[in-house]
């Protein structure tokens, strides 16, 4: 079977969901209102059961995992369910993968970098194509491996300056999606009491999302007690629609092809800020 090696089109915008609140309906949703990318987190397993039920679902909605990780998920498992999404629905696949994180994966967690490299080189082998995977990425490193192995990065939890340093150190090329979280409301006091506990658990308890804020310019303060206003505000877009349109329009002004929108409380009926912010983003025709 032929694959096709071209990365698929993501849209300007998507949405960043975890995989276990993903269901076919809201793919479908998704579509309706134009979002390019549904992004599956939560480390969705090997099988990619998820992904293949919401492209079974929809027509023309590209499916990504956001990310599939190393430690849990063996390439050649991952390797075969992505061959059977393409037989199914040419194209239409990104596998995002990553490493995921030393508290998460303390017995197996061991020289992160080679690991990666060591996975990639396994889907090379199964006929995964560069141009169908995007690496987790937010250090230089690998970031710089991201550009050189797969189609470009996706990084969780930053903000437009890491996007635009991020365009800096990949190039022109790479493909660059970073994913954004927002709450619609007006209000900052419960905007901030929506998005803080996401972001401080378990975010601002690991160690690779700390060194990057603090890349960033935050300070150990900031980022200690569940993270001050600064942080959450850069993390945590909040306002009206056309407030956090713009906000995430500014990843794309940095450099990004995309943005994933994570909509806070996650557990709640995200469609109502989706179809707003689709409105103001002009995703519907």
């Amino acid at each position: 079977m032929s694959v096709i090696e071209e990365t698929p089109d993501l849209g300007r915008i998507g949405v960043w969901q975890p995989a276990y609140f993903a269901t076919p309906e809201f793919g479908q949703a998704l579509e309706r209102l134009g979002y390019g990318t549904v992004w599956l987190g939560g480390s969705p397993p090997a099988d990619l059961k998820t992904a293949e039920a919401l492209l079974d679902a929809t027509t023309g909605l590209t499916v990504a995992t956001g990310i599939t990780n190393i430690w849990v998920s063996p390439a050649a498992e991952v390797a075969a369910s992505f061959h059977r999404l393409e037989a199914r629905h040419p194209g239409r696949f990104l596998l995002g993968i990553g490493a995921g994180h030393p508290e998460h994966s303390a017995q197996v967690y061991a020289k992160p970098y080679q690991a990666l490299v060591a996975y990639l080189d396994e889907l090379d082998a199964a006929g995964v194509p560069a141009g169908r995977r995007v690496l987790a990425a937010l250090g230089p490193r690998v970031l710089r491996l991201a550009a050189d192995r797969t189609a470009g990065a996706h990084p969780y939890l930053t903000t437009p300056e890491h996007t635009r340093e991020a365009r800096e150190l990949l190039g022109p090329e790479p493909l660059l999606a970073p994913e954004h979280k927002i709450v619609l409301d007006t209000d900052a006091a419960a905007a901030r009491a929506i998005g803080r506990p996401v972001v401080e658990n378990p975010y601002l308890h690991l160690q690779n999302y700390i060194a990057n804020l603090t890349r960033l310019g935050f300070t150990e303060a900031e980022l200690a007690d569940g993270g001050s206003d600064r942080v959450i505000d850069a993390l945590v877009a909040h306002g009206d629609a056309a407030a956090i349109a713009a906000r995430l329009t500014e990843h794309l002004d940095a450099g990004a092809n995309h943005v994933a929108i994570q909509a806070l409380p996650v557990d709640g009926d995200q469609l109502p800020a989706l179809t707003a912010l689709a409105v103001a983003l002009g995703l519907q025709n």
